[in-house]
This record gives structure tokens, C-alpha cells and sequence, in this order.
């Protein structure tokens, strides 16, 4: 059965994406550890399956120049929605909004003119066998996206345009995508965990 995707919105201003914003952990997360931000060393990074934009956003209000990339015409448009949204509230959100830059298009064609210095690839994740557990958010951005079936090739191309490194953003206990190489290290939290491809 298909769920009804109207309702859906991006929010960068309210529920769990301001609660991140202000009681997240700053550079400790490990999202932020993952992309390379530490200390005086803040990435440009592309977000190649923008989706609700939530890790772009939090990336960008640690300082990073973020670009996403949304290939869906539907969650492009949630997309431009929310950040008119947040512009509009003004003062911080308009400052973290000022540093994402949001293109529509497939990563794959893309990558190859914006020389990142690292990329964040977060593919629609395997189905999991008790549908309850998947919040109905993420079940209706799933109904606009798809599977993402060529996430192994978006990996691949991005290993090749990536300056410093690429993180797949991935299950915390999901085997790993078939056809690609093995990482360089892991950073494992409680559901999710980063693949951290190194490079040079």
C-alpha cells in the first residue's frame, strides 16, 4: 500500500533537526568526525542523496560549505521549500542555510565538475524485516526516491572525484555493498555506522 507523501515537509527550524542543532555534540558527532571536521579543518562537502537534508544542514552549522544533490524532482522541490523556510526565520538558520547550496540532478553526472574534498553518500538503506521499526518519514521519502539500486556505482564514481575522502552512511549491522572496495576505517554508533573511504 502506498503511503500518502502530501504531508511531508523538510524542516530545518523545529522538532528533531533544531534539538540536534542545539544539543547534539557539536565536531564530536560522528557524523562530523566521519567527514573529516576536527579542530581548524572544516571540508567542502557534497551530499549526494540530499533527501530530508538533515545531515547537510547539521554540517553546515559547523561551519562546512555543503552541496546537495537531489535527484528526485519531488524531495528537490521539499528541499527548496524548507530552505526558504529557514532563511525566512533569519538569524542563525539564515546563517547556516547561506553555507548549502542545494542542485538537482543525478550525483553520478555531477561529481565530476565540483571537486569536493570529501563526499557523503547516504542511499536509501536495505528494507528492514519489521517495517514497524522504520519511521513513517523516512517510509514516505522512500515512496518518492526509490531504492537507490546504483549505490555501488555512485561510490565507485565518487572514489574517483573525491579529494580526501568519501563516507557511506550505512546500517550499523548491514553487510556491506556488494562490488565495492573495502574502507579504511569505520566510526559505529548504535544504528548507523560511516564507511570512511581515505584517499591520496
Amino acid at each position: 500500500m502506498k503511503l500518502s507523501v502530501g504531508d511531508l515537509r523538510v524542516d530545518f527550524v523545529s522538532g528533531a533537526v533544531a534539538h540536534r542543532l542545539r544539543f547534539g555534540g557539536g565536531r564530536g558527532q560522528a557524523l562530523a568526525k566521519a567527514m573529516g571536521l576536527r579542530a581548524g579543518k572544516t571540508p567542502m562537502i557534497i551530499d549526494t542523496t540530499a533527501g530530508l537534508g538533515r545531515d547537510s544542514f547539521l554540517l553546515a552549522s559547523l561551519g562546512a560549505k555543503v552541496i546537495m544533490i537531489e535527484r528526485s524532482e519531488k524531495m528537490h522541490l521539499l528541499l527548496a521549500q524548507g530552505m526558504k523556510r529557514a532563511v525566512k526565520e533569519g538569524g542563525e538558520f539564515r546563517e547556516i542555510i547561506g553555507r548549502m547550496t542545494l542542485l538537482k540532478g543525478d550525483a553520478k553526472d555531477l561529481l565530476a565538475g565540483l571537486s569536493p574534498e570529501a563526499i557523503l553518500i547516504d542511499p536509501m538503506h536495505p528494507p528492514r524485516n519489521n517495517s514497524a521499526l522504520v519511521k513513517r518519514e523516512l517510509r514516505q521519502v522512500r515512496e518518492i526516491v526509490g531504492t537507490d539500486d546504483d549505490a555501488a556505482d555512485l561510490v565507485r564514481v565518487a572514489l574517483k572525484h573525491a579529494g580526501n575522502r568519501v563516507v557511506l552512511k550505512w546500517p550499523a549491522k548491514a553487510e556491506p555493498i556488494p562490488g565495492i572496495q573495502a574502507c579504511s576505517h569505520q566510526i559505529i554508533g548504535k544504528s548507523t555506522r560511516y564507511d570512511v573511504f581515505m584517499l591520496g
